[in-house]
């Protein structure tokens, strides 16, 4: 569900310190039911974890099937034109307390690169001839006593191309991306989460505490 801008900029979250030039683009919310207040880690396991096994949409798939191969052609998506070439990273500007988190982070087979990752929010970035983007991912607790994860796209256009670029992928976004999106991280707690868990403990006939 796409909520308010304030809903990312009124947490006090690391990620602020670091992105003031960057914009928020994107605020969403994902439902994450039987969450507890230690189950980021959980949950940011289960989303890497269903990128691997699970495919796509066949709409998104062909949106991003399009969009890398304007990139390669177009020359978008070069080392030269990504991180480390055109755009600094943003582990350039973290603190080493933040920067030797992302050492123990479970990598992920997705484009996006490592920032850091705490017990309550972490950051991924991708870097690009278009724009440079963080995805930030947050556990936020609820007004009914559970958590749910928070994802807000912050982006810093790369000049008029960039802006151009990004106004005319917003369509896509809203009306296909973002909407699969929810339905595939919603379902990756289901079946990889803490739901998950409980459920392999039921199956085993509520064995714990008898050895």
């Amino acid at each position: 569900m796409r909520i308010p801008k304030a809903a990312h900029t009124a947490q006090p979250w690391r990620i602020h310190e670091f992105t003031r030039d960057f914009r928020i683009e994107d605020v969403w919310s994902f439902r994450t039911p039987d969450a507890g207040p230690d189950d980021f880690p959980v949950m940011v396991k289960a989303l890497k974890t269903a990128y691997d096994t699970r495919k796509a949409p066949a709409a998104v798939n062909f949106l991003f099937a399009v969009r890398w191969k304007l990139g390669a052609l177009l020359g978008w998506d070069t080392p030269k034109a990504g991180l480390g070439g055109r755009v600094g990273s943003l582990c350039d500007r973290i603190p080493d307390d933040l920067a030797r988190t992302a050492n123990d982070v479970i990598p992920a087979t997705d484009p996006f690169s490592e920032v850091y990752q705490l017990d309550n929010e972490a950051a991924r970035e991708l870097g690009n001839k278009t724009c440079h983007t963080v995805m930030h991912l947050g556990w936020v607790p609820t007004e009914d006593g559970g958590y749910e994860l928070r994802m807000a796209a912050l982006v810093k256009p790369n000049g008029l191309f960039g802006r151009v670029y990004m106004a005319g992928i917003l369509p896509f976004r809203y009306l296909i991306v973002y909407p699969a999106l929810t339905r595939q991280w919603e379902r990756a707690w289901l079946d990889f989460g803490r739901p998950n868990r409980h459920t392999g403990d039921a199956a085993r006939g509520g064995t714990a505490g008898t050895e």
